[in-house]
């Protein structure tokens, strides 16, 4: 074993989270803590949620990588460089690209540290074990699957008129849903939701169960293959497996398709009419480890007053989300 090789091991073991109090807890546990630190950013107090991630990465087995991203940039912003590149080399285990960090404006006065050279040199290494952890056979299953549902969607582009399009979805689109959504109740049967965890940040499946869920009012209304599911994508949240985003998202398409987009569950769909439904949407929030509409609105402010880039996966909503009757 070559001395590269033994250096490399030993950055690995010292970076690897240990199986601590939160190690075997419920993920909707983690999403707390994150918000936590998320509210310690809202007033200010950036050195204190770079302290609260810190005990978060070393205490959770998995970690998103959004959340090892928005720590490496935070831990830059107030020039503290070890734990920069600390939360760096985590955030490259967990998929971050070379090439995204090299572009990355945040982090250029990290380009000076002698440490930047250790983390380019160290880069191919860190990567590679970044891919030994994923499922690769199930990670190219889903990506056909995606590829497959991209390519089915395309089909209403060219349907001229909602009408048209409408009968696409139900006739031709429907039919193909259901065969991916059979494959997909076998995948989480048997392996899990194939997220962030198992097959890397990509968002494939997502996406198939936002389209399904897309697909007309009237199909919403009779659909029960979908709410068949929803058990199982809650247990993959309490399980690090799925993103309350991924599946805020894929609850608010359905929402949407039935209420024309008139109403909206979490918040990043529709409209949010009045303050009881704004109440409603916090506690929907709350319940899958979403932070709140108000903390996501401070946080924007944050974002346009520093610079930092906190990913909150904004989506459609890319300004604040307001109550309609305001």
């Amino acid at each position: 074993m070559n001395k590269y090789l033994i250096l490399i091991i030993s950055i690995v073991g010292f970076l690897k989270p240990s199986a601590g109090a939160y190690g075997q807890a419920n993920y909707l546990q983690y999403h707390k803590e994150i918000i936590k630190c998320e509210e310690l950013i809202a007033e200010g107090k950036f050195k204190d949620a770079i302290n609260s991630f810190d005990s978060i990465f070393d205490h959770f087995d998995f970690a998103f990588l959004r959340d090892y991203k928005l720590a490496t940039e935070l831990s830059a912003f107030e020039q503290d460089s070890k734990s920069s590149f600390r939360f760096m080399r985590l955030a490259i285990l967990h998929g971050w690209t070379l090439k995204s960090i090299q572009k990355n404006r945040s982090l250029s006065y990290l380009h000076r540290d002698p440490q930047w050279i250790n983390v380019e040199s160290e880069y191919d290494s860190l990567h590679n074990i970044y891919w030994s952890q994923l499922d690769i056979p199930l990670r190219n299953q889903v990506h056909e699957m995606y590829k497959k549902d991209q390519k089915k969607a395309l089909g209403a582009l060219f349907k001229i008129g909602e009408k048209n399009q409408t009968k696409y979805a139900e006739k031709k689109f429907a039919p193909h849903s259901e065969k991916q959504l059979a494959e997909l109740n076998k995948i989480l049967t048997e392996q899990g939701y194939p997220g962030e965890k198992l097959v890397g940040n990509k968002w494939w499946v997502s996406v198939i169960l936002s389209h399904h869920n897309s697909i007309s009012k009237e199909y919403a209304l009779k659909d029960t293959i979908f709410l068949k599911l929803r058990p199982m994508l809650i247990r993959a949240i309490e399980h690090g497996e799925l993103h309350p985003y991924e599946f805020a998202i894929i609850e608010d398409w359905r929402t949407a398709a039935l209420h024309q987009h008139q109403s909206t569950s979490y918040g990043f769909l529709g409209v949010i009419p009045d303050k009881p439904a704004l109440e409603k949407v916090n506690l929907n929030r709350n319940t899958i480890g979403l932070r709140s509409i108000e903390l996501r609105n401070k946080l924007i402010d944050i974002e346009k007053e520093s610079g930092l880039n906190l990913y909150l996966t904004k989506g459609w909503q890319k300004s604040k989300i307001t109550v309609a009757n305001k």
